[in-house]
């Protein structure tokens, strides 16, 4: 894979994940407190991961679609 390839991967990735935690922190931070540090950790990877490989990410991509062609719409006119 490109460079520039895996540097547009990476940005959708964090477009995604940032977003993901910071709600779920903000959601369950003060209950997961008194968690211990690697259970908190495991709830969160066990969660998240898969809504942003399977919800987060496909949604960026398509997202990401709908403007290119809207734009290339826009351009034939």
């Amino acid at each position: 894979m490109k460079s520039k390839l895996k540097l547009i991967a990476s940005f959708k990735i964090w477009i995604v994940i940032y977003p993901a935690l910071t709600l779920f922190l903000y959601l369950f931070g003060e209950l997961l407190s008194a968690v211990p540090l690697y259970i908190r950790t495991f709830l969160m990877t066990i969660t998240l991961v898969p809504l942003i490989v399977f919800v987060g990410v496909p949604l960026v991509d398509s997202i990401i679609r709908w403007f290119s062609t809207a734009r290339e719409i826009l351009e034939k006119q």
